[in-house]
């Protein structure tokens, strides 16, 4: 990847897994012009193919599952995987339930970890820049 364009613009894929679409709107939120994450060159893209970084949201149901892991293959490297919420970390109010696999973390690698439910726009912003620390590193390898 080129470091020069990584340094002007991060592009996010958004996938949620089965979530109760709480982070989902927080998301939603770090975009509106209150927020306005576009002004730093961060934009929601709509295919993997063209995403540095991965919004993941939710805990991984047993259906996503194949799912999550193909949107996961398809993202060019350098790619950074970016866990928004406690469902996906630990299951929370799914906790145990009969329809998931596990944490996100047991499916793909994940890189920063967006606790609360939901989390607020500004945390969810500063995991956003946490993964563009990383891939800056990774660039420069």
């Amino acid at each position: 990847m080129n470091l020069k364009a990584l340094n002007k613009s991060l592009w996010a894929f958004h996938f949620n897994s089965g979530s109760c679409n709480g982070c989902d709107i927080e998301i939603i939120a770090a975009l509106t012009p209150r927020y306005d994450v576009e002004r730093f060159g961060i934009k929601l893209v709509g295919t993997p193919r063209h995403a540095d970084i991965l919004l993941l949201t939710g805990p991984v149901a047993m259906d996503m599952k194949e799912k999550l892991e193909r949107v996961y293959a398809q993202m060019p490297s350098p790619k950074a995987v970016m866990l928004i919420g406690n469902c996906g970390n630990s299951g929370d109010v799914f906790y145990e339930s009969y329809s998931l696999v596990g944490p996100a973390d047991r499916i793909i690698p994940v890189d920063v970890y967006v606790p609360g439910c939901p989390p607020r726009p500004e945390a969810i912003i500063h995991g956003v820049v946490k993964v563009w620390q990383k891939l800056e590193k990774e660039a420069k390898k």
